[in-house]
Protein backbone atom coordinates (compact mmCIF):
# COMPACT_ATOMS: atom_id res chain seq x y z
CA UNK A 1 0.00 0.00 0.00
CA UNK A 2 1.67 3.24 -0.96
CA UNK A 3 0.27 6.29 0.59
CA UNK A 4 0.87 9.99 -2.00
CA UNK A 5 0.41 12.65 0.19
CA UNK A 6 -0.65 15.43 -1.96
CA UNK A 7 1.76 18.26 -2.17
CA UNK A 8 0.74 21.57 -0.25
CA UNK A 9 1.94 24.81 -0.81
CA UNK A 10 2.35 26.51 2.32
CA UNK A 11 1.82 30.82 1.58
CA UNK A 12 3.18 32.90 3.77
CA UNK A 13 0.97 33.26 6.85
CA UNK A 14 0.88 37.03 7.97
CA UNK A 15 0.12 37.68 11.46
CA UNK A 16 -1.85 40.48 12.78
CA UNK A 17 0.43 43.74 13.11
CA UNK A 18 0.93 44.93 16.25
CA UNK A 19 -0.85 48.26 15.26
CA UNK A 20 -4.13 46.66 13.92
CA UNK A 21 -3.10 48.63 10.30
CA UNK A 22 -3.35 45.31 8.62
CA UNK A 23 -4.49 47.00 5.33
CA UNK A 24 -0.95 48.91 5.06
CA UNK A 25 1.67 46.92 3.27
CA UNK A 26 4.25 45.24 5.63
CA UNK A 27 8.20 47.07 5.64
CA UNK A 28 10.95 44.95 4.74
CA UNK A 29 13.80 45.77 6.73
CA UNK A 30 16.28 48.54 6.04
CA UNK A 31 19.42 47.28 3.52
CA UNK A 32 21.81 50.41 2.64
CA UNK A 33 23.79 48.27 0.57
CA UNK A 34 20.57 46.86 -0.96
CA UNK A 35 21.15 48.93 -4.32
CA UNK A 36 24.45 48.38 -5.35
CA UNK A 37 25.05 46.87 -8.16
CA UNK A 38 28.60 45.37 -9.52
CA UNK A 39 31.03 47.28 -11.49
CA UNK A 40 30.23 45.47 -14.84
CA UNK A 41 26.69 45.80 -14.31
CA UNK A 42 27.33 49.70 -14.11
CA UNK A 43 29.53 49.47 -16.71
CA UNK A 44 26.69 47.49 -19.25
CA UNK A 45 24.19 50.12 -18.13
CA UNK A 46 26.47 53.13 -18.95
CA UNK A 47 27.46 51.30 -22.41
CA UNK A 48 23.76 51.13 -23.37
CA UNK A 49 22.69 54.85 -22.00
CA UNK A 50 25.78 55.84 -24.94
CA UNK A 51 24.07 54.04 -27.27
CA UNK A 52 20.90 55.27 -26.77
CA UNK A 53 22.33 58.38 -27.00
CA UNK A 54 24.17 58.18 -29.78
CA UNK A 55 20.80 56.58 -32.01
CA UNK A 56 18.77 59.49 -30.80
CA UNK A 57 22.07 62.65 -32.19
CA UNK A 58 21.88 60.45 -35.01
CA UNK A 59 18.58 60.98 -35.50
CA UNK A 60 18.69 64.38 -34.37
CA UNK A 61 21.09 65.66 -36.60
CA UNK A 62 19.26 63.47 -39.96
CA UNK A 63 16.61 65.53 -39.21
CA UNK A 64 18.32 68.75 -39.33
CA UNK A 65 19.38 67.89 -41.55
CA UNK A 66 16.58 67.69 -43.44
CA UNK A 67 14.72 70.59 -42.32
CA UNK A 68 18.41 72.15 -43.79
CA UNK A 69 18.28 71.07 -47.10
CA UNK A 70 13.92 71.73 -47.00
CA UNK A 71 15.14 75.36 -46.19
CA UNK A 72 17.79 75.62 -49.22
CA UNK A 73 15.25 74.62 -52.00
CA UNK A 74 13.01 76.73 -50.62
CA UNK A 75 16.01 79.82 -51.35
CA UNK A 76 16.71 78.89 -54.27
CA UNK A 77 13.04 77.94 -55.73
CA UNK A 78 12.58 82.07 -54.75
CA UNK A 79 16.03 83.14 -56.39
CA UNK A 80 14.99 81.55 -59.55
CA UNK A 81 11.70 83.07 -59.34
CA UNK A 82 13.40 86.58 -58.23
CA UNK A 83 15.76 86.04 -61.55
CA UNK A 84 12.84 85.02 -63.79
CA UNK A 85 11.10 87.93 -63.07
CA UNK A 86 14.40 90.02 -63.58
CA UNK A 87 14.39 88.39 -66.59
CA UNK A 88 10.90 89.14 -67.99
CA UNK A 89 11.08 92.86 -66.95
CA UNK A 90 14.18 92.90 -68.64
CA UNK A 91 12.20 91.51 -71.59
CA UNK A 92 9.62 94.43 -71.70
CA UNK A 93 12.38 96.95 -72.49
CA UNK A 94 14.89 95.02 -75.08
CA UNK A 95 14.52 92.44 -77.81
CA UNK A 96 13.81 88.62 -76.93
CA UNK A 97 17.25 87.98 -78.02
CA UNK A 98 18.94 90.37 -76.21
CA UNK A 99 17.84 88.92 -73.15
CA UNK A 100 18.85 85.36 -74.05
CA UNK A 101 22.16 86.68 -74.96
CA UNK A 102 22.57 88.91 -71.41
CA UNK A 103 21.08 85.38 -70.00
CA UNK A 104 23.59 83.33 -71.58
CA UNK A 105 26.63 85.82 -70.08
CA UNK A 106 25.64 85.84 -66.79
CA UNK A 107 25.27 82.33 -66.61
CA UNK A 108 28.94 82.01 -67.71
CA UNK A 109 29.80 84.80 -65.23
CA UNK A 110 28.34 82.85 -62.39
CA UNK A 111 30.02 79.62 -63.66
CA UNK A 112 33.73 81.45 -63.46
CA UNK A 113 33.06 83.14 -60.18
CA UNK A 114 31.79 80.13 -58.08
Amino acid sequence: MSSTAPATTTTAVQSMRKNGKNWHNNKKPFRPNGGLTSYEKRLETRKQHEAIKEHEKELRDEKEAERQAHIQRIKDRRAAKEEKERYEKMAEKMHRKRVERVKRREKRNKLLNS
